[in-house]
């Protein structure tokens, strides 16, 4: 998906779009029959208190007989109570029906969500992915509850009326049927004039929700370096721009409704106008003349409802553009190869070469050119050099969040292509510098929510990683609650807590990006020792900015540009002097004494 969203404007109504959404109710089709059986029942029985007035006109009130209009009477109140039961019943099965629907659509777009690979979400804003599951569901929730079923019901109406129309009067049917084609030119004028301004101000309210997402995310860098008067005029040119889209399409949906009352008040005017004349000349009953006179009314109220439903399908059509678009965006292509037990641990980069852009030429901005190196079973790699000498995009192939675009990234000798994603990397333990904690409690976040984990393995996970030193001072110790991204605790604590996670996990390869950085002193010692245990027995890969902290590391990496410039165990790579040795001496003399 493209980080700006084009907009086709004037674009009318895609069948294709319209009945691929209608299979997402093929899992309800008994309860969407019986809601078209309601609104067919239930229009008729709506249309049919003009009708007994005819009756009740020509047949009790100009001859004077009493006898059978009780019987009107009950007849019409039970239409009533009848009416109320269907239209109870109709909004009831609309409404589940949507739900329902709209829960399944919800889920599948979270679902496909965690399949697409992180290459998407490099350029796709968040706050647009959240439009797609909230507003642009919401839209089609009114597609389903309020849009296609009441257009159906407003079309059995029209036809219905119609027919009575026809029944009571040929030559009055035909000229109510004029009224048709006239609405429906106007109905397409709307659709084509207020569709694309629909589509502009769904793309405009993906950007403001993205920006509005942004700035709460920021908003202490906001504050620290007092910038607020700045987001507040970019956020209120996003909120102009979408309160323009939005006027745009009511001005032109407002246009519409004067029309119909004008069409709908001349046609009134010639009913009794025609009306009148055909009773003075004894063509026509006073009972067909009072029924016509509340069938008009009737008759132009659901053609002006229909364009407001049609309006609704529109708004509809252009989010659910948007959310197949989401939902066509290819998924991550995984292989099939499944670990049958224990893996061996031995990693291998071959010859790899990588970049984030879409020029794979020679010219292009690789990040990683021709990196070759192997870590043995149970084995530890250290892996440093300067910002942006591509450390962390090593850790980034190696879980198979991208792929390389030429050489080869193995696992126990099987490129990682074809590994099954999820059984891959269910055996990498990988912790960030950055710790992201989800809203819950600590346990929660030790276990990821697993039910197969007991409490005694998450209890031990944190005891053998000095997480429990803090956690059992907590109040409600593993039940404690951490708060979004867990901003109640420090960043030494979210450090100790991703420790114990990965330990919980129990993978076989341990991957640490940065993850002994931005800790107090005390806390780095508890870290320091919980990273000897995860690493025992497990093959490691250690990416750190501090030379002082991989002295250990059985071989040291040093990346610098992107390429592989030395390697091998500490004592070694200080003794040739070279870019290793120069890094160390800078950091020794600035106090980072190994």
């Amino acid at each position: 998906m493209a980080q700006e969203e084009s907009t086709r404007q004037g674009r009318s109504l895609d069948l294709r779009v319209l009945g691929r959404l209608l299979l997402y109710l093929r899992p309800y089709a008994p309860w969407v029959g019986m809601t078209l059986l309601f609104i067919s029942i239930g229009s008729l029985a709506r249309q049919a208190g003009p009708l007994l007035t005819k009756f009740a006109v020509d047949d009790h009130f100009r001859p004077g007989i009493k006898d059978g209009f009780g019987t009107l009477i009950l007849i019409y109140m039970g239409l009533l109570v009848l009416q109320f039961a269907l239209g109870y019943c109709e909004s009831w099965t609309t409404n589940m029906i949507g739900q329902w629907a709209m829960r399944d659509v919800r889920q599948l777009l979270f679902n496909h969500l965690q399949r697409l690979p992180l290459r998407f979400f490099d350029r796709t804003p968040i706050g647009r992915l959240m439009a797609r599951n909230t507003s642009d569901v919401d839209a089609l929730n009114e597609l389903f509850t309020d849009g296609l079923v009441a257009l159906v019901s407003d079309v059995v109406t029209v036809t219905t009326i119609l027919g009575l129309i026809f029944f009571m009067d040929v030559h009055m049917g035909l000229l109510t049927a004029v009224c048709l084609p006239l609405s429906f030119l106007a109905t397409v004028w709307l659709q084509r004039a207020t569709y694309g301004a629909y589509q502009e101000a769904r793309t405009r309210f993906a950007s403001f929700a993205a920006s509005l997402q942004e700035a709460i995310s920021g908003m202490e860098v906001v504050q620290l370096f007092g910038s607020e008067d700045r987001r507040s005029r970019g956020f209120a040119d996003s909120n102009d721009r979408y309160l323009t889209a939005r006027l745009l399409a009511s001005k032109y949906h407002s246009a519409y409704f004067p029309s119909m009352e004008l069409w709908g008040g001349l046609l009134l005017a010639v009913t009794l106008w025609y009306g009148t004349g055909q009773i003075a000349q004894q063509q026509m009953e006073w009972g067909v003349l009072v029924a016509m006179l509340q069938y008009v009314p009737r008759f132009f109220m659901p053609l002006r409802d229909i364009a407001e439903r049609y309006a609704t399908v529109q708004s509809a059509m252009a989010s659910a553009e948007r959310i197949f678009e989401l939902i066509d965006t290819e998924p991550e292509v995984g292989g099939t190869h499944m670990a049958a037990g224990q893996l061996q641990g031995l990693v291998e980069f071959r010859h790899v070469w990588f970049t984030y852009g879409e020029d794979h030429g020679d010219d292009a901005e690789w990040i990683l050119r021709d990196v070759s190196f192997t870590v043995a079973p149970g084995q530890s790699l250290a892996i440093v050099g300067a910002t942006g000498a591509g450390k962390s995009t090593v850790v980034s192939l190696l879980c198979r969040f991208y792929e390389v675009q030429r050489g080869a990234v193995l696992i126990d000798g099987i490129d990682v292509k074809d590994w099954d994603a999820r059984n891959l990397r269910r055996r990498i333990g990988l912790v960030h510098q950055d710790v992201f904690l989800f809203a819950g409690t600590i346990g929660d976040n030790i276990s990821l929510g697993d039910p197969q984990m007991s409490r005694a393995r998450i209890e031990t996970a944190a005891r053998d990683t000095n997480a429990d030193r803090f956690v059992l001072r907590l109040p409600l110790g593993f039940d404690q609650l951490v708060g979004e991204r867990g901003v109640s605790l420090s960043s030494g604590q979210r450090q100790l807590l991703s420790f114990a996670r990965v330990l919980a996990a129990d993978p076989e390869i341990l991957v640490l990006d940065e993850a002994t950085a931005n800790i107090d002193t005390e806390t780095e010692m508890w870290v320091q020792d919980a990273v000897g245990r995860l690493m025992q027995k497990r093959t490691s890969l250690v990416i750190a900015h501090r030379l002082s902290t991989v002295r250990t590391a059985d071989t040291i990496l040093v990346l610098h540009h992107g390429q592989v410039r030395e390697m091998g165990p500490h004592d070694e790579l200080l003794a040739q002097q070279g870019l290793y040795y120069r890094l160390h001496q800078l950091q020794f003399d600035e106090g980072d004494r190994p």
